[in-house]
This record gives structure tokens, C-alpha cells and sequence, in this order.
């Protein structure tokens, strides 16, 4: 008889949990999902209760070849993917691989990688969740029916390649009306004056404005701001109130999925995306100094913040230990999870308290350790002593003025010793000027009066960290999505990153107005919100999936109909904007082409003026003079001219005998080519590689004869490879520096 099989879900799980488990066990990976829903077509039978028609994902015929032959005659299956509902599905389609008469399944749950936990987990099995997997199907196949139904309208109206999803959408919608808030923002002018003084004992110190008499103080402009400074010069300033305050300070609980995302991306300056990465190496193993492999973390995705008991009171030992009695709790600090929570995981915290980050970092890369360093201070400052800050407020009058000062001292730091959110750090509030020792009514010096001129700012662009936030606060996806659907919304260029924060492209503006004026109620954020509280409610047993599911289908394909007809095509009519054309006076039109988004006359095919536009600050459209078509450059082919062209990539020059000539050049603005010298590697092309711009201004490197040559690369090329005659290429990281390499990945060419 076959040992017992283990199944994970990660292959980097195995080594780690063949070590705990040792020989009387056989393990295996599933390498993520196994089963999913067809690529070229629904999936989903709506007839028959929205019956899902799971297929086996292409490319997983080895791995589930490996897990039969891993199973061979055994009679007990552990089905151990992760403890999420992706894992849960990951278990059932499992048991469809491998049932077999008199096999018996187990559902493990690992939510740390130690010996115990996986030793434990093994000995207590439990039953498969089909809760669980129901809410996993329901999310399934509503992204699979708002993707399949809406996206080919998308297709017909603006062009292929488009996507419509039931998150995404609402994602952009949020970055859209953030940008258009920002666009149709005023600023108003205000004024605020700051009193520069000096009591008996020093140091100096500064004041504001705040009252006058018992009325907040707003001042409008220059005239105001000087009324007032002329009264206050007529008074001496004098101390009317003095404040003594300690406060306590409470520690931040430990991470939850979406927090450890948002403090790693303003702290660390990593993305979403590499967080969760490397959260996941951190969980499923890092072979520490004994050889032995151990998962320093527990489980990454969760909105929980509740902590078990016995790592609270290892954390306390810990604390009394390394940094005294003064900073130790009497009992452990549990926190409340928000309302509506799941609860089946703990927050993201180190397996032992023990693995402190100096003691793990030389067997961790270096980003590994700077996230594992987060996770460790942030959960060992949950369990420490509150800090105490000396609050001290002073209130000085000048006649009927109010001014306001304010410092704090440190006068205990207890957890802040260990860690701080972003706002506030240890360092900033020892460095924070103490006011001096005044007395009631003590006549204060003047040295200045300083008034200020200011202008209110629109609400800032969501950042990744920001944007984190609002879905988290919303209601929209779940924080183990959130990296995917700020990876989608980029690749469709529906939004870009400048820098760090988000901009809707045209593309962007096009595809939510289309489809928020035709689904308004679907794409909603508050009706978004209630269908990830119905999937928590399906994995809470509260209701069935197919209530949910029918719920939703009846009204959305009647929507889908009307859309269908009533869609507004910005390949043919378009949007109109508030600009006449040029040339016959009547309206302009946004459409778009295969060029992308351009303007055009709404007396088509009568008037045929088109041309490109731009957006001011304030999103009004504006149109860009077109390129003259005309240039100095004679084709070096065939002699004849040549002209300016606009195709996919941007402006370029092209031979004027096409299509018999295909010449063609890339340009700068002033008409520059601009070649670097080196022939196109594709087989039969004659033509150079010349430096480009993409549409996003981003450089690229392309062959001269496009559209004929396609070959484009990112990297600057900078010689022919002397193995294999194709192209070697300059790259850089930080890590690596800067060297060559060829781009045949057959080629072993490196260089320095």
C-alpha cells in the first residue's frame, strides 16, 4: 500500500514539509489551480443553475501526471492548499483528479510552516468547506459573466482587447472621478499669520493664529491679513491659559493583508505586487542555520487582527526579557476586527518571536528582510507598554486674538521604542522643539509677526498605498486582489502611474463612461460592496450562491440587452465635445481609431476634418495643430520624398512612393531621426534600428522598415552579438549593476 499522500498547493512547500513529516509520507504540488473555467468561451451553463464547466488548465497534464503517480494505491489524501477559498477550490478540483474507489480525503490547514503547526494540522484533520468553495464558484462566475457579457460590447464600440470586470471597472471608476474632482477643483485663497515670541527663560518659540473672540479666524486675502496685523501691533501678546496633558499612545495591532500592503509600499517603496511575494517566501519556508527550512510568518492574506494566544504570551516573555519589566504587558493586548471581518486566519505575524530580524537577516536577501523586519517590530510593538507623551498647549491673547501653541516630550516611549507607522516616527517626536516654562498672564516679547499667503489644494491622485486604501475602506475586492486589479487596470492602459500616483489614460475615461452610463448600478461602489459581503455571507453558511448568483443575473442580462443597442460607438458617432470644427463649424467628436483616441467632425463623411487632442488642467479638450505632412528628407530607396505619418507607435516619416516603397524613419520634434547605428537582426530586413517613443512617451527600439518589420525591443541595443550574429543589449538592476547580454536566450553571451 502507498504512503499517504500530502497535496500542496506551492512546490516551494515540499522541502519544507517533507522535513516535518519525514518519511511516511509522500508529497506533492498542485502548482496553483489545476481546473478553471475555458478561455475561448463562458464555461458556464446559466440553464442549469449557472453550472460551471471546469476544464483541466493547459500545461497541467505533467504536474497532474506527477500527483496520480505521487497517490498511487493510497488510501488517505491530505488535501493541504492554502487556507483561502482559491485553496479550497484548489482541494475539491483535487478530489476530482484523484477519487477513487475506498480513497479517503482530509482537508489540512497550514496557516504557518513550523514543525508544530504542520505536525498538528496532520494529526487533526478536518472536513472540506463547501461554504468555502460555493463563495469561490460565485466569484468565479460573476467575473466570468460581467467579463464574457460586457467585454465584447466594449469590442464592437471602442476596440478589441478591452475588458470590462466586475472590480476593475469599478477600480478606474474611482481613479476617474478622483481626476475629474481634481480637474473641477477651484483654489481659494486664505492667509494665515504666525506670532514669532520669546518668554523669560528660552528657547523661542512660534504660535498660531486660531480665534478671534470666540470665532475661528479665516482670512480671505492680503487686505484682511494686513486689517488684522495693524490691531495686533496695537497689543502685547500674554499668556492666558496654560495646558499640562499626559496622553497614552496605543500600538497599531498587527498586519492585515491590505495594511502590511500599504505600509510596505510607503515604507519599503515596494508594490503591492512584490509585497505579497515576498510575503509568501517568508510563509512557506527559509532554510534558517540548522539546514531545516521554516516558515517565518504566518499566513499572508487575512483581514483578520486577532492573534493566538500562545504567540501573545511567547511575545511577552520576549519583551520582559530584551527590554525589562517597565515595557511588558501583565496580560496580552487582543484587538477587535472590524465588523463583517473573516476570521478563520490569524493577522500576518513571525511564527516565533524568537526569529528576531537580526537573527533570520543573513539567510534572507535583502528585501526578504526589510519585510520581514516590518512584520516582526509591528506585531512585537502590539504587544508592548503604551507610550506617554507630555502634551503641553499654551494659549496667548493679543486684545481679542487667539493664538495657539503647542510641543510634546516623550516621557515614556514603550512600543515606540520598537515601531511607528509612517506618520509619526521615535526620532521626529524627540526632535520636536519643547515650549519654554511660562507663567499665567507672563507678557510675552514679540520678535515677528509672520503672515503667510495659501491656496487650498484639490484632493491629492491615488497613490498604490492610497488606492489600497479606498478599495479597503469601500468594500471593493478583497485585499487578496487588490495586486491583480491594479496590475489589470494598468496593463489595459485604462490608468498610468505618474511616478507614483495614478492617472486615468483617454482610454481610461472612454471605456468607465461607456460602461457607468449603460451598467451605472453594477458598476456602483456600494453595490460592489454588497456582493463581496454576499460572497462572505455564501462562506458564513448565511446564504446559497445561487440566490446570489440569480439575484444577479436577471436584471444584469436585461442590462446587457439595452447596452447592446443603446451603447454609445466612439468608433462611429463618438462623444461630442463643446468645440466646433474648424472647417464647417459644426460639432467635434471624440472617437477612436486604431491610432488610439482622435478628434472628428460630426458632419462625417460630409466634413472629414480630424485631428488629435489634448486635455488642459481642467480636462477641457484642446486640439493639437496637426503635423505638417511635408519634410526636407529624401527617401535614400528610391529618391523620392519624404513624408509625416502618424501610426500606432506616434509621429514618424515614411517613404512617399508607398506602397511600393516601404522606407520608413523614426523622429524627434524637430524632425531628427535618430538611428544608433545598427542593422535589424530579422532575417531578409535591410532596414536600421532606430530609437522610438511609445505613445506613453517611454523609449523603445525599433526597426526602420515598420509597419513591414515588426521587431521592437526595450532594451538599448548596442552591438551584433559575436556567437550568433543576433543583438546584444545594455541591462541594469540595482542589484546587478550593468552588463551585456544577448537577447537569443539560446545564446550564453555575457559581458561586463
Amino acid at each position: 500500500m502507498s504512503k499517504p499522500l500530502v497535496v500542496v498547493e506551492s512546490p516551494t512547500k515540499v522541502k519544507t514539509i517533507k522535513k516535518y513529516l519525514g518519511k511516511d509520507y509522500n508529497i506533492a504540488a498542485t502548482v496553483g489551480h489545476i481546473k478553471d473555467l475555458p478561455t475561448k468561451e463562458m464555461g458556464i451553463d446559466i440553464e442549469k443553475d449557472f453550472a460551471p464547466q471546469y476544464r483541466q488548465i493547459p500545461g497541467k497534464q505533467k504536474v497532474i501526471r506527477a500527483l496520480k503517480k505521487e497517490a498511487g494505491n493510497a488510501e488517505d489524501i491530505y488535501l493541504a492548499p492554502d487556507p483561502d477559498r482559491e485553496g479550497e477550490a484548489i482541494a475539491f478540483h483535487t478530489i476530482d483528479i484523484l477519487k477513487k474507489k475506498g480513497r479517503r480525503f482530509h482537508r489540512v490547514l497550514f496557516h504557518e510552516l513550523t514543525r508544530k503547526a504542520v505536525q498538528e494540522a496532520i494529526a487533526a484533520p478536518q472536513e472540506l468547506n463547501l461554504n468555502k468553495y460555493e463563495a469561490q464558484q460565485a466569484r468565479r462566475i460573476l467575473d466570468r459573466l460581467v467579463g464574457y457579457e460586457i467585454s465584447p460590447l466594449l469590442w464592437r464600440k471602442v476596440k478589441r482587447g478591452l475588458s470590462a470586470g466586475r472590480v476593475q471597472s469599478v477600480a478606474v471608476r474611482i481613479i476617474c472621478e478622483r481626476e475629474r474632482a481634481i480637474q473641477a477643483f477651484d483654489p481659494e485663497e486664505y492667509w494665515s499669520i504666525t506670532a514669532m515670541l520669546a518668554g523669560i527663560l528660552p528657547p523661542q518659540f512660534s504660535a498660531k493664529l486660531a480665534k478671534k473672540g470666540r470665532h475661528k479666524i479665516k482670512i480671505p486675502d492680503q487686505a484682511a491679513c494686513d486689517q488684522i496685523l495693524k490691531e495686533l501691533h496695537a497689543k502685547p501678546p500674554k499668556v492666558s491659559k496654560i495646558i499640562f496633558k499626559t496622553t497614552k499612545r496605543n500600538p497599531a495591532p498587527p498586519f492585515t493583508t491590505s495594511k502590511l500592503q500599504q505600509e510596505s509600499i510607503r515604507r519599503l517603496s515596494f508594490s503591492g505586487k512584490k509585497t505579497m511575494i515576498l510575503a509568501q517566501q517568508l510563509y512557506e519556508g527559509i532554510e534558517l542555520s540548522n539546514g531545516e527550512s521554516e516558515g517565518l510568518i504566518t499566513y499572508m492574506r487575512t483581514d483578520s487582527t486577532r492573534i493566538a494566544m500562545e504567540a501573545a504570551e511567547e511575545a511577552l516573555s520576549f519583551i520582559k526579557d530584551t527590554f525589562g519589566k517597565e515595557y511588558t504587558l501583565e496580560q496580552p493586548r487582543f484587538f477587535k476586527n472590524k465588523k463583517k471581518v473573516q476570521d478563520a486566519h490569524e493577522a500576518i505575524r513571525p511564527t516565533s518571536v524568537l526569529n528576531t530580524p537580526e537573527k533570520v537577516k543573513p539567510f534572507l536577501n535583502k528585501d526578504q528582510a526589510a519585510l520581514y523586519q516590518l512584520i516582526w517590530q509591528r506585531f512585537t510593538a502590539s504587544q508592548m507598554a503604551v507610550a506617554l507623551i507630555n502634551n503641553n498647549s499654551i494659549r496667548i491673547n493679543v486684545g481679542d486674538y487667539q493664538f495657539n501653541a503647542s510641543g510634546s516630550t516623550i516621557k515614556f516611549p514603550g512600543f515606540m521604542s520598537v515601531y511607528m507607522t509612517t506618520d509619526t516616527s521615535l526620532e521626529d517626536q524627540k526632535n520636536k522643539m519643547p515650549l519654554p516654562e511660562l507663567k499665567q498672564d507672563e507678557v510675552l516679547k514679540l520678535l515677528q509677526y509672520d503672515p503667510k499667503q495659501h491656496f487650498t489644494a484639490p484632493p491629492p491622485r491615488f497613490s498604490e498605498a492610497s488606492l489600497v486604501k479606498e478599495l479597503e475602506e469601500k468594500g471593493i475586492g478583497r485585499p487578496s486582489t487588490y495586486t491583480s486589479i491594479i496590475s489589470t487596470i494598468q496593463g489595459k492602459e485604462y490608468v498610468e502611474k505618474n511616478k507614483t500616483n495614478f492617472n486615468p489614460t483617454e482610454l481610461g475615461y472612454i471605456v468607465n463612461d461607456l460602461v457607468v452610463t449603460n451598467f451605472p448600478e453594477l458598476f456602483n461602489i456600494d453595490f460592489t460592496a454588497k456582493m463581496e459581503n454576499d460572497l462572505d455571507r455564501i462562506e458564513g453558511g448565511e446564504i446559497n450562491y445561487l440566490q446570489v448568483l440569480s439575484r444577479f443575473y436577471d436584471p444584469f442580462k436585461s442590462k446587457v440587452e439595452a447596452a447592446g443597442k443603446n451603447m454609445l460607438s466612439v468608433k462611429g458617432v463618438g462623444f461630442a465635445v463643446e468645440i466646433e470644427c474648424p472647417e464647417c463649424k459644426k460639432q467635434l467628436h471624440i472617437k477612436y481609431g486604431k491610432n488610439g483616441p482622435f478628434l472628428a467632425c460630426g458632419g462625417y463623411p460630409e466634413c472629414s476634418f480630424s485631428c488629435d487632442y489634448t486635455r488642459d488642467q481642467k480636462g477641457r479638450v484642446e486640439l493639437v495643430p496637426p503635423v505638417s505632412d511635408t519634410t526636407d528628407k529624401i527617401c535614400e530607396l528610391c529618391g523620392k520624398p519624404m513624408v509625416v505619418k502618424r501610426g500606432r507607435y506616434g509621429v514618424f516619416i515614411a517613404c512617399s512612393g508607398y506602397p511600393e516603397c516601404r522606407q520608413t524613419l523614426s523622429m524627434n520634434s524637430d524632425h531628427k531621426t535618430v538611428s544608433i547605428g545598427i542593422k535589424c537582426p530579422e532575417k531578409g530586413c535591410s532596414g536600421d534600428i532606430m530609437e522610438r517613443q511609445s505613445k506613453r512617451g517611454k523609449v523603445f527600439y525599433g526597426c526602420s522598415n515598420f509597419p513591414q518589420c515588426k521587431f521592437a525591443i526595450w532594451d538599448k541595443p548596442v552591438k551584433i552579438c559575436s556567437q550568433c550574429s543576433s543583438l546584444v543589449v545594455a541591462k541594469s538592476s540595482k542589484k546587478k549593476g550593468e552588463w551585456l547580454a544577448c537577447i537569443n536566450k539560446e545564446c550564453d553571451y555575457l559581458e561586463n
